[in-house]
C-alpha cells in the first residue's frame, strides 16, 4: 500500500539521497527549497554523493521536506528491502506489523505476507534504515531480519520441541479425564484408592505445565495484544484456554464457590486445545514451506564453489570470491556456477530450470551461459560476466519474491473482514456466555463456559489471511519453474480478465531472423552451387537477406570463394565476381535492369509472396540461375499456441509492420484472422489503445525491446525474453524462453490461481460463518448438539490447513499445450 510519509521526525538529522541533480544550480535550488521548510535548521546538499544532509531545530515535517524537494523538480530516492518476519500467526499479526512499519519515519510503503513470512518495505534512502525497521518490528512483538537473496530453510516448521512436550503432557491428562467416563471399574478405583480431589490435582498440574510451558507463547503474544486493544489469534487461544483452566482450578480447590453440580473440571480441554493449535501451526508451517519450494529450488541450483583457472590449473573457489573476468572450467555433469560467455569448448546445456524446456541447447564459443544450468556433455571454459545479485538466477529470485509479497485487489475483501473479525469473535463469545448463563439449562455455568471457550477457539482469521498470499506464492513459484515470471503479482488477476491477446510479429510469432527457406534452380544449375556463389557475394553485405544466405551456406557446410568487385545498388540488389564468374542477386527489378528475363519463375515468385516469403533472384554471367525464398520463419510453437489460445476463448490480433498482403499470408499460416498491418513501431501503442476501446482487457505480447511502449500501454504486457535478458521493465510478465506455449500457460495459470483464491476465500468465510454459531450452541435445539472446545481446536487447525493445502494444488499445474498434446496422444492410441 502506498501512503504519504509519517508526519514528523522528532529532533533527528536526515541524510536523504536525491535523484535528478546534474549541476551546482541544482544544489542551490534544492537547498533553498528545503531551508524554507519549518523546523529546518541547516541543510547541505552534495552533488557528488547526491545526498542532502538536513538538521532540524525541533520536530520537523518530513512530508514537508519531501514536498519541497519534489516541488523543486527532484525526487527523493527510495530503497526497497525484504525482511523475514518471525512470530506472525494470523492476519492480525500482518496488520500489526504493517502498522509498525508504516510508523517508522521515512517508510513510504510496507507489504507484509503471512504465507511466506516476509515484509517488503520501501523507504526514503537516508530517512530510514534496515536497523530502524527491524527495531520497530521487534517493539511490536515480532522478529525481523534483513533478507536479500539468501537460502532459507525450506519447509522449516518451528515449535517441534514444544509440540512434542505438549503432546507428552496432554496424553495422560486426556486418559485421566476420559478413563473414568468409559470404565466404571476405573472410576471406582480412582474414587476409592486415589481420591477424586487428588486425581484432579494431578490433572491440573500436568495441564499447568502444558499451558505455561509450550502454551506460554499464546499468553506472551496474545495478552499484550489484548491490552493494546488489538487482539489477534493468540489472544483468542489465550483467553479460551485460560478460562477453561481457571474454572477447573477453582472447581478443584474451591468447589464451594459454585452452585451444586456445576464444579466440573475441563483441564483436558485446555491441554488438548494447546496441543492441537501447536500441531496445526507446525503442519501449516510445513505446508507454507512447500509453497515456497520453487524459490528454494532456484536458490540451491548454483553450486557453492567453482573451478577457477589460475596459473593454468583449476582451483576450487567460493562463488562470493569470484569476480567478472575470472575464467571457469565447467566439466561434464557440473552445474554452471555463474553467468558468462563460452571461450572454449562445446557442449549441450540443460536450461530447463530457466525455460521449462527439457531439450538441451548446444553451446559453443561465443555463446552465453547462465549460472545454475547443467552442463551435459562436453567441457566448457567460461569467462564470468555476472556475479552475485546481478546474475540471471538472482534476478529471477528477486522477481518471484517481489511478486509473492504483493497483494491482489481480490484480497481487499479479506482485509476488510479481518479488521473487525477478532473483536467481533470476542463479543460473540461474551454474548454466548451471557445467554447460556441466563437462558441455558442446568448446570448453566458449565454450559456457558464450554460454549464460550468453543467460540473463542474455533474462530480462525488465519485462513482468511492465508487465502490469497499462499495461492500467489505457489502460483508465482510454479510459473518460474515453467519459465514464466510474474514481475507484478497484479498481473495474475489482470491476465484472468484479458479477452484480447495482441502479438507483435517479428521476434514474437517468428524467429526474428530471416532464413533461406526454398531454392528453385533453372536447368543446368545445382542448388549447392547457387547457394555457395550467392553466399560468397552476400558475405560483403550487411543486409538481412545477405546474412540469411551466408548462414544457409554455413549450415550446409559449403566453402565460400573470395568475391571481388563487389557493388551494392540500394533498393535493387548486389553484384560481384566469384571465381571469374559474374554473380548478381536481387529483386525482379534488378534482374530487369540487367536484362535477365524472370518469366520462368513468375508463378513461383507469386506463390512465394502469397506465403509471406520474399523472392530473390540469382543471375550468373547474365543468365537467370535461380529463385530463392527468404522468410522469417514462424516459431515451431506458434501454431499450437495460437490454437490453444482460441480454445481458451480469446480473440487474437497480429500487429505487424509488413505490407498487408504479406502480413495476411502469415496470419493465414498461423491461424490469426485479425491483422493490424503496416504499423510503424511508434504506432503499436495506438493499435493497443484502439483494441482496448469498449473496456476490453488487452494483453500485448512482444520481444520486450522495440515493443516496450506497447507493453506498458496494454493491460498486461507479456515480454518474450531470453535466458540472459529477463529484466524487461515495461512488461508485467516475462517469458524467459522464446516458446509461445508459455503465453497460453501464463493465462491458464492466472485463471487457475484466481479460481483457487476464490475457493480459499469461500472456505475461510463459510467456515467461520457456519461454525462460530455452531460453537455458540445454535444447534443445541437439534438433538442437543454442542461443539466441544477440543473439536473446535481441531476444526480451527483444519481450516488453515485446508486453505494452504488447496493452494498447494497449484504446484501440479502443467504446461497447457503439453497437457493437451498428451491427451491427444492418449486418445489416438
Amino acid at each position: 500500500m502506498e501512503i504519504t510519509a509519517p508526519d514528523s521526525v522528532p529532533n533527528s538529522d536526515l541524510n536523504l539521497k536525491i535523484e535528478g541533480m546534474t549541476c551546482a544550480s541544482c544544489v542551490a535550488r534544492i537547498e533553498r527549497a528545503i531551508r524554507a521548510v519549518p523546523g529546518v535548521a541547516a541543510v547541505s546538499v552534495n552533488l557528488a554523493t547526491e545526498r542532502a544532509a538536513i538538521g532540524f531545530s525541533g520536530p520537523a515535517k518530513l512530508d514537508g521536506v519531501i514536498e519541497a524537494i519534489r516541488a523543486a523538480g527532484y525526487e527523493p530516492a527510495r530503497e526497497t528491502i525484504n525482511f523475514a518476519i518471525s512470530g506472525m500467526t494470523c492476519a492480525f499479526c500482518v496488520n500489526r506489523v504493517e502498522k509498525a512499519l508504516l510508523k517508522v519515519p521515512g517508510v513510504v510503503a510496507a507489504n507484509v505476507d503471512l504465507a511466506n513470512e516476509m515484509a517488503q518495505v520501501s523507504f526514503l534512502s537516508g530517512a530510514a534504515s534496515a536497523e530502524m525497521i527491524e527495531r520497530a518490528v521487534r517493539q511490536a512483538g515480532y522478529g525481523a531480519q534483513r533478507r536479500d537473496i539468501a537460502p532459507r530453510e525450506a519447509g522449516a516448521a518451528p515449535g517441534s520441541r514444544s509440540l512434542l512436550v505438549s503432546a507428552a503432557l496432554t496424553l495422560p491428562v486426556v486418559i485421566m479425564a476420559m478413563g473414568p467416563e468409559f470404565s466404571p471399574a476405573f472410576d471406582t478405583y480412582v474414587r476409592e484408592r486415589i481420591g477424586l480431589g487428588t486425581w484432579r490435582v494431578i490433572e491440573g498440574v500436568l495441564t499447568s505445565f502444558v499451558l505455561f510451558g509450550p502454551g506460554l507463547e499464546f499468553f506472551v503474544k496474545g495478552i499484550p495484544a489484548l491490552l493494546r486493544g488489538a487482539p489477534e489469534m493468540n489472544s483468542l487461544v489465550a483467553l479460551g484456554t485460560f478460562a477453561a483452566w481457571a474454572y477447573s482450578v477453582l472447581a478443584t480447590f474451591a468447589p464451594g464457590l459454585f452452585p451444586a453440580g456445576t464444579a466440573h473440571v475441563y483441564f483436558e480441554a485446555a491441554a488438548v486445545i494447546v496441543t492441537l493449535v501447536l500441531l496445526g501451526r507446525r503442519l501449516e508451517a510445513r505446508a507454507k514451506g512447500q509453497a515456497g519450494a520453487a524459490i528454494e529450488s532456484l536458490l540451491h541450483l548454483a553450486p557453492e564453489t567453482a573451478h577457477v583457472l589460475r596459473g593454468g590449473a583449476p582451483a576450487d573457489v567460493r562463488l562470493d570470491c569470484i569476480v567478472p573476468g575470472d575464467i571457469l572450467l565447467v566439466r561434464p555433469g557440473d552445474r554452471i556456477p555463474l553467468d558468462g560467455v563460452v571461450i572454449e569448448g562445446e557442449s549441450l546445456v540443460d536450461e530447463s530450470m530457466l525455460t521449462g524446456e527439457s531439450q538441451p541447447v548446444r553451446k559453443g564459443e561465443g555463446a552465453s551461459v547462465v549460472g545454475g544450468t547443467m552442463n551435459m556433455s562436453g567441457s566448457l571454459t567460461v569467462t564470468v560476466t555476472k556475479t552475485g545479485a546481478d546474475t540471471v538466477l538472482a534476478r529471477i529470485v528477486r522477481m518471484v519474491e517481489q511478486a509473492q509479497g504483493a497483494k491482489l485487489p481480490i484480497q481487499a475483501l479479506a482485509d476488510r473482514v479481518t479488521a473487525w473479525f477478532v473483536p467481533a469473535v470476542m463479543a460473540a463469545a461474551g454474548l454466548t456466555f451471557a445467554l447460556w448463563l441466563v437462558l441455558g439449562p442446568q448446570p448453566a455455568l458449565s454450559f456457558a463456559l464450554v460454549n464460550m471457550v468453543a467460540v473463542l477457539i474455533i474462530a480462525c482469521p488465519c485462513a482468511m489471511g492465508l487465502a490469497t498470499p499462499t495461492s500467489i506464492m505457489v502460483a508465482t513459484g510454479r510459473g518460474a519453474e515453467l519459465g514464466i515470471l510474474f514481475r507484478q503479482a497484479t498481473a495474475l488477476q489482470n491476465l484472468r480478465d484479458v479477452s484480447i491477446v495482441a502479438f507483435d510479429k517479428t521476434g514474437t510469432l517468428t524467429k526474428g531472423r530471416p532464413e533461406l527457406t526454398d531454392v528453385f534452380v533453372a536447368p543446368g544449375f545445382k542448388q549447392d552451387e547457387i547457394v555457395a556463389l550467392a553466399a560468397a557475394v552476400e558475405a560483403h553485405s550487411e543486409h538481412v537477406i545477405g546474412k540469411a544466405l551466408v548462414s544457409a551456406a554455413r549450415d550446409r557446410g559449403l566453402a565460400l570463394q573470395r568475391a571481388t568487385d563487389f557493388e551494392a545498388t540500394p533498393g535493387f540488389g548486389v553484384a560481384a565476381r566469384v571465381g571469374g564468374r559474374s554473380i548478381a542477386i536481387g529483386a525482379d527489378r534488378f534482374m530487369a535492369r540487367l536484362g535477365c528475363d524472370v518469366g520462368s519463375f513468375v508463378d513461383v515468385a507469386a506463390r512465394l509472396s502469397g506465403e509471406g516469403k520474399s523472392p530473390v533472384f540469382v543471375a550468373i554471367d547474365g543468365r537467370l540461375a535461380a529463385a530463392l525464398a527468404i522468410a522469417d520463419p514462424l516459431k515451431p510453437s506458434a501454431r499450437a499456441a495460437i490454437a490453444a489460445l482460441k480454445r481458451l476463448g480469446l480473440d487474437l490480433v497480429m500487429i505487424s509492420g509488413d505490407r498487408k498482403a504479406t502480413a495476411e499470408a502469415i496470419g493465414r499460416k498461423i491461424g490469426i484472422t485479425k491483422i493490424e498491418a503496416e504499423v510503424l513501431p511508434d504506432g503499436k501503442v495506438a493499435a493497443v489503445k484502439h483494441l482496448r476501446a469498449g473496456g476490453r482487457k488487452v494483453a500485448f505480447v512482444g520481444d520486450g525491446i522495440n515493443d516496450a511502449p506497447a507493453l506498458a500501454a496494454a493491460d498486461v504486457g507479456i515480454a518474450i525474453g531470453t535466458g540472459t535478458d529477463i529484466a524487461i521493465e515495461s512488461a508485467d510478465v516475462v517469458l524467459i524462453g522464446a516458446n509461445l506455449d508459455c503465453v497460453v500457460t501464463a493465462i491458464a495459470l492466472s485463471r487457475a490461481t484466481l479460481r483457487n483464491i476464490a475457493q480459499n476465500l469461500f472456505w475461510a468465510l463459510a467456515y467461520n460463518v457456519v461454525l462460530i454459531p455452531a460453537a455458540a450452541g445454535a444447534l443445541y435445539k437439534v438433538g442437543g448438539l454442542l461443539l466441544s472446545p477440543m473439536l473446535a481446536a481441531a476444526a480451527m487447525a483444519f481450516s488453515s490447513l485446508f486453505v494452504v493445502g488447496n493452494a498447494l494444488r497449484l504446484k501440479r499445474f502443467r504446461t497447457v499445450v503439453l497437457a493437451q498434446a498428451t491427451v491427444a496422444d492418449d486418445n489416438s492410441r
